[in-house]
């Protein structure tokens, strides 16, 4: 019975001092393991008579449930309290805000594409897209380019070695070559808006060999110049978000549309600040016109029936003339700096009803 005891105090002395979970399964098999001393204690049952057996037994299973009641108890404590713990350690406050540190700019490239797509896409224009390498039917022959045409020649165009037939793939000069491909494989009426890189053998302050080009195509049987300068003249004044910026078509030629226009807004360069709205002065920032005849018969489609119009810019320039960023090559340099003194907040996507740029 000595034993007994003592083994019975010391155990739930331990039990109780056991400062986790891991001490207390250390107590458990000290104490009910193999060579646990309770354990040692019953295999003494073996030497004894039949009625000190039974009395032992009774003794010493009563401290055997004592103690497991125990370790049951003191268990349930200690995972409590590790719970507790571990909840204070990873507690995360969500009402702090993010560090700025961690925080990804949206480049203005993208962001001016998606303000362009949200104003189009208000007009009941859906996005087109085609491969960055093409060939001449589609960069050239399928748009009215003539054979002798300059945009052919190695000086404006990066071309790919010839294949054996003497024919070169090229990188695409504009995102035109998406129109013929849209009206080859759908059916009008279309409306498309066009955005993606474009590449040109020039690179100073104000062009650069590889950019960004937005082109919209409408195709249907009534439109005409007018649905064209209505277009364009809301998309405007939507971008820059004023209500009141002069816009002038000026007649122009491009191979691909007939009539052609460029198009000025008005400006002001008072203080060598150039501010875009109603001024002394005009900015060309587009190109557009009717889509030729012979551009829709390259295309498979019958210019007596259908007509449209057709439009393009470049996404730097408007980008630039809208946000004041003063040098196009700085849109390609990577710098961290530039990206976030210009960039967008990741997530604040432009929407007409929310507002384009945040």
């Amino acid at each position: 019975m000595t034993d007994l005891d003592q083994v019975r105090a010391e155990t739930l002395n331990s039990i109780s001092a056991a400062s986790d979970v891991a001490a207390l399964e250390q107590v458990r098999v000290t104490a009910l393991g193999k060579k646990g001393g309770i354990t040692a204690l019953m295999r003494m049952l073996g030497d004894m008579g039949a009625d000190e057996r039974r009395v032992f037994g009774q003794q010493i299973n009563a401290v055997k449930d004592e103690v497991a009641a125990a370790l049951e108890a003191r268990k349930i404590v200690l995972e409590a309290a590790a719970l507790d713990q571990r909840l204070a350690r990873e507690r995360i406050d969500v009402t702090l805000p993010a560090r700025p540190e961690a925080q990804g700019r949206i480049h203005p490239i993208s962001q001016t594409v998606d303000e362009v797509v949200a104003i189009f896409g208000q007009m009941g224009f859906t996005v087109a897209e085609g491969p960055d390498i093409e060939d001449d039917f589609h960069n050239f022959t399928a748009l009215n380019f003539p054979p002798e045409h300059p945009a052919r020649l190695m000086h404006d165009t990066f071309f790919l070695p010839e294949k054996a037939d003497g024919s070169r793939l090229l990188l695409r000069t504009h995102t035109s070559p998406v129109q013929v491909r849209t009206m080859l494989q759908q059916k009008p009426p279309i409306r498309v808006i066009i955005p993606g890189r474009t590449y040109r053998c020039d690179s100073d302050m104000t062009h650069t060999p590889m950019f960004h080009q937005v082109e919209g195509l409408v195709i249907d049987r009534t439109t005409n110049m007018g649905h064209l300068k209505g277009c364009l003249i809301e998309f405007v004044k939507t971008y820059f978000e004023l209500d009141d910026v002069p816009v002038r078509f000026r007649p122009s030629f491009f191979p691909f549309t007939e009539p052609s226009a460029e198009v000025d807004i008005g400006c002001s360069r008072a203080g060598g600040e150039l501010k875009i709205g109603a001024g002394a002065d005009w900015l060309e920032i587009l190109g557009c016109g009717m889509v030729h005849p012979n551009v829709l018969t390259n295309c498979g489609v019958d210019p007596n029936e259908y007509q449209g119009f057709a439009f393009g810019m470049g996404i730097e320039r408007i980008a630039m003339l809208k946000y004041g960023i003063p040098d196009l090559r700085t849109f390609f340099e990577s710098d961290l700096r530039w990206l976030r003194h210009y960039g967008f907040v990741p997530l604040d996507l432009p929407t007409l009803t929310g507002g384009l740029a945040r």
